[in-house]
């Protein structure tokens, strides 16, 4: 098995001497994920779109699932700079799935390419490292802190999988009469105050997995 990309140089020491960078193939990547979907992205096609041979990337990575590692970190890097680490830590974790669901928002090939398997790199161990400072304070195991950060990524994903794929279809053709208690829950007036769904679920959910102590 091949080392991690992070492991292995910018780029081959033999053959002639790479007309582009490791960064520049990876932003014309992300730019072809941001118009087109990760599907459009291959070593063909963002050779190029960098005016090259397709063979010619490979003096820099030897898949594309390399090229997927760069461009997850090199996005994962701009979720800095990093909230502030100041007041309740519930209410920082909060400010840091904002910033993530943002990032989805501005990359949503991101919501695809993240549940594949891959090495963590620079900008994700950085991102990690200061939700588990946030945490620091919470009397919970490791273990426990690394859970909630996940399911806080996991529900993340899901709004803004969720916003992506758009409004569900609606009821307006099915008859609704076997149906009393969606009848009513469709027909219930709105709330005055509408709550914010996204940050009731981040908060209930790590309330839940890291404020009750663990069972002796």
């Amino acid at each position: 098995m091949s080392s991690s990309i992070w492991n292995r140089p910018a780029r081959g020491t033999r053959g002639p001497a790479p007309a582009h960078s490791r960064d520049e193939i990876v932003a014309a990547a992300m730019a072809m994920a941001d118009s087109h979907g990760l599907g459009a992205v291959s070593m063909r096609a963002v050779a190029s779109a960098l005016n090259t041979g397709a063979g010619s990337l490979y003096r820099y990575l030897s898949s594309r699932d390399d090229l997927l590692d760069l461009m997850t970190d090199r996005a994962v890097d701009e979720l800095r700079p990093y909230p502030e680490i100041s007041g309740d830590w519930l209410d920082a974790m909060v400010r840091m799935a904002r910033r993530q669901l943002q990032l989805y928002r501005a990359h949503p090939w991101l919501i695809d390419i993240l549940p594949r398997p891959t090495a963590i790199g620079p900008a994700g161990l950085a991102w990690l490292d200061h939700c588990l400072a946030i945490l620091r304070p919470v009397p919970a195991a490791p273990t426990a802190k690394f859970e909630a950060i996940a399911m806080m990524t996991g529900v993340t994903t899901l709004f803004a999988r969720s916003e992506a794929a758009g409004p569900p279809a609606g009821f307006a053709d099915i008859d609704m009469t076997a149906y009393p208690n969606l009848v009513a829950a469709f027909t219930a007036p709105p709330a005055s105050a509408p709550r914010d769904l996204f940050e009731a679920t981040v908060r209930g959910v790590l309330r839940g997995l890291l404020s009750e102590p663990p069972p002796p």
